[in-house]
């Protein structure tokens, strides 16, 4: 080995404006608005109340054979024909990916986000929240699709503390715990985001910073909660 090799390593600290601030681990403190009565209102003038369909053109979609020439019709997808003692959909478990679905912009490293959504108003706000949860549940109805999977922001707003974002999550998830018994419709897995926000850039559970993993780890006994609250059928520790 070369005598004068050497190897210089930059040990860079996370920002202090990335740090998780006023951590606590109390029980999170409900706000004051209610998913269930309030009318999905915005600045910019999006409404949707809590009866009106986000997709009102379109109906539910049924299986009608091969030779349907419908464009919305599934044709050989048949969720009730039996398969070696089993059903189509009992094989098949589709479920609906919120973050591509409902949080996906269809951006790349070329171009800008090419996907608008009417009754999203790209706000970090609870009720921009409530309308993305009643939209998703509309559509998977009328997919037919029985599962759904989300990641915790996904579904609720990040925000200025822990207890903050647990309010905001929990306020989202009573929407949501609605929607399921309305629907049927079921949860398959949560996950907690652990690589978005910047405080993650050098990893969640392997973070160095014990700031960083502290609030990592607190977001995933956030999400066992939430996964156990809404009955998720598996949990996918996504550790970051």
């Amino acid at each position: 080995p070369n005598p004068n090799f050497r190897i210089r390593v930059k040990v860079s600290r996370i920002p202090a404006s990335y740090r998780p601030q006023n951590m606590s681990f109390a029980p999170a403190k409900k706000q004051k608005t209610d998913p269930r009565e309030q009318t999905a209102s915005a600045s910019n003038g999006l409404q949707w109340k809590e009866s009106e369909s986000f997709f009102p053109d379109i109906d539910k979609i049924d299986y009608k054979g091969p030779d349907c020439l419908e464009p919305l019709a599934f044709k050989f997808y048949n969720p009730e024909e039996k398969i070696m003692g089993k059903t189509m959909k009992e094989w098949c478990r589709f479920s609906v990916c919120f973050w591509h679905t409902f949080r996906g912009k269809g951006s790349d490293p070329f171009g800008h986000s090419s996907m608008a959504r009417p009754w999203d108003d790209e706000s970090e706000t609870l009720e921009n929240a409530f309308r993305r949860a009643r939209a998703a549940f509309e559509f998977m109805s009328k997919l037919g699709v029985e599962y759904y999977t989300f990641h915790d922001t996904d579904v609720a707003p990040a925000g200025a503390t822990l207890d903050e974002t647990n309010a905001n999550l929990d306020q989202v998830v009573d929407l949501l715990e609605k929607l399921q018994k309305q629907t049927g419709i079921k949860l398959l897995w949560s996950t907690q985001n652990l690589f978005s926000n910047a405080r993650y850039m050098n990893g969640g559970a392997t973070n160095p910073e014990v700031h960083v993993f502290a609030c990592g780890a607190a977001q995933a006994k956030k999400v066992i909660e939430v996964n156990k609250r809404l009955g998720g059928g598996n949990l996918a520790f996504w550790a970051g």
